[in-house]
Order: structure tokens, then C-alpha cells, then sequence
């Protein structure tokens, strides 16, 4: 056993942010832990984890739209592979979140979801998850 959960993401765009929420959510119902932590983890150089507004979805289009225009795909990178953006923007939002649990559930904010952000798809992704009592 590795000690942590593996969500697998499949990505069908350039750039996308996926509401993983519900199978976190589920992964901690599944836990049966009361009080602890919940550590999200994407073993990715062009993918992040964010957390944000889930409620409507043009605030996620808002973000997407307005990392590309600070990071356009096309620009003058060095890197050779062509994906220079994808990493620029994986670094700015982030591998990692740690969320709370209390009383057996995520603690979010009314309006906050977990996104998984894409930046060089499509592609089959990872979130890893580990989930602490304490």
C-alpha cells in the first residue's frame, strides 16, 4: 500500500481546469476520519492544483483566459520543448493544497472548489491524495 489515494485525470484540452471536488469529498467520506488533514499532491511539471470559486463557471474561464494573456503559449522561451508556458503557469498556481477536515468533511468556503489545472493537454493525469487523522 502506497499511504495515499490516486485520482486519475483525463484532460481534454490545451488548458483546463477540472472540479475534482465530489471525488475528494468521497475519498474522505471513505477515510471515516472525524478531524485531520487532507494533502493534494500533482506529481506534474505542466499541471497544478488550485483551489477557487466552483459556483460559476466563467470565473474559472476568467483565470484561464488571464493566465494566458501574463503567459501566452507563444513567446520567447528557451525551452526547447515547446511547453515552456505549460511549466510558467504550473509553477504560478502550484503542485499542492492542504485542506482541513472537520467533522468527517472538507473544510471549504461556500463557493470553493478543487481544480485540477491542465496546461499541456490533453493528457492522462494524477492527484495524489493523503488523507490524516488527527
Amino acid at each position: 500500500m502506497s499511504g495515499y489515494n490516486i485520482l486519475d485525470v483525463k484532460t481534454s484540452s490545451r488548458s483546463q481546469f477540472i472540479d475534482i471536488t465530489g471525488q475528494v469529498r468521497q475519498l474522505v467520506a471513505d477515510a471515516g476520519i472525524r478531524e485531520g488533514v487532507c494533502y493534494l499532491y500533482v506529481p506534474h511539471t505542466t499541471a497544478a492544483i488550485t483551489i477557487n470559486e466552483n459556483a460559476d463557471p466563467t470565473v474559472v474561464q476568467d483565470i484561464l483566459n488571464q493566465l494566458e494573456k501574463m503567459v501566452p503559449w507563444q513567446g520567447d522561451y528557451r525551452h526547447t520543448e515547446g511547453n515552456a508556458a505549460a511549466h510558467i503557469k504550473a509553477g504560478l498556481l502550484g503542485a499542492s493544497q492542504t485542506i482541513f477536515i472537520s467533522n468527517g468533511r472538507l473544510v471549504l468556503g461556500t463557493w470553493q472548489g478543487i481544480f485540477f489545472c491542465e496546461f499541456d493537454g490533453p493528457r492522462q493525469r494524477k492527484v495524489l491524495v493523503k488523507i490524516i487523522a488527527g
